[in-house]
């Protein structure tokens, strides 16, 4: 992808993404207009210059399909695939995957994405291609109040959620390579900068005060508006942050992704009014090691 082709892009992940959901009975996921989904070159081409690759139909020069994707010291992330729909089933994401595993086999790393469970095509493109699904999570989402959360449990530890600072850079990675089992540095190092002020971060400090026992980041933005990703030591330590990112987002509709398995932080969510909306499965193509603690994945960027 070159820098001209930012709108054709985003126009593709706009109309791509919507016409699958919608086929399929489902509301539009991109509301507005369809400039919000440049979101994602921007982001992305800050992250990571360069990686995203296009497929471009030699016939009417048409960008007929995109893949992002984000090489980390640990992994290899699959970030967003999109293929028009004038060009469904020619072959091109099954094209588009190849090439990133390339990358990733190259680099001796596996590789990391978070698709739809209900898109049995997609599921089945990466499963086809040696992805193996590790983790399921349960999309949730609420319209918070103006007021702020009125429903539900408060939860404890509430008191000991603070924002994150630059200074919380070093404890975050940590933590997140303790329980999650990667590294993305500069993926935190982005958030809490907030360059393009639409980023917020919480951590959640021990009951000493002397480390972190989790964080939470979150999106706000026309084309994402989203908490995640985060990293907990526990599902109390989870709700608290949780909690504490909704109250941030006061009067929009965020959505989260909240593993399945873990049953106390999903009836904290559905306490406050929370409503599920899709679910999401975790695939890794290559090494993985089990995880620990709470992980909540994002859309913005992707790491499952």
């Amino acid at each position: 992808m070159q820098h001209e082709d930012w709108d054709e892009v985003a126009a593709l992940i706009f109309h791509s993404t919507n016409a699958w959901y919608t086929a399929n009975g489902k509301p539009a996921i991109f509301q507005g207009e369809i400039s919000a989904a440049r979101l994602f070159c921007e982001v992305y081409e800050a992250l990571d210059p360069g990686c995203c690759v296009v497929a471009v139909c030699e016939e009417s020069g048409q960008i007929a399909g995109s893949c992002f994707y984000h090489p980390r010291p640990t992994h290899m992330s699959l970030g967003i695939m999109n293929v028009h729909p004038d060009h469904f089933g020619k072959g091109i994401a099954r094209k588009l995957l190849a090439f990133i595993i390339d990358q990733a086999e190259s680099q001796q790393k596996p590789v990391r994405l978070v698709s739809s469970a209900i898109n049995l095509d997609s599921f089945s493109l990466y499963n086809r291609a040696g992805f193996v699904p590790r983790a399921m999570f349960q999309d949730m989402i609420l319209q918070v109040p103006e007021e702020g959360i009125q429903r539900g449990t408060r939860p404890e530890g509430v008191e000991r959620v603070r924002p994150a600072t630059l200074d919380d850079l070093d404890a975050i990675v940590t933590l997140e390579a303790e329980l999650h089992m990667i590294s993305r540095p500069d993926d935190h190092r982005f958030f809490l900068e907030n360059k393009q002020g639409i980023w917020h971060v919480s951590v959640i400090e021990s009951a000493d005060g002397n480390e972190i026992d989790g964080f939470l980041a979150s999106v706000c933005h026309p084309g994402s508006n989203m908490l995640g990703p985060g990293v907990m030591r526990t599902e109390e330590d989870a709700a608290a942050l949780v909690y504490a990112e909704l109250n941030h987002h006061r009067g929009r509709m965020p959505v989260w992704l909240v593993p399945v398995e873990a049953s106390q932080l999903v009836q904290y969510c559905y306490g406050w009014g929370a409503k599920n909306c899709e679910l999401h499965v975790s695939q890794i193509r290559g090494e993985w090691t089990p995880t620990a603690g709470i992980i909540m994945p994002t859309f913005m960027p992707e790491t499952s």
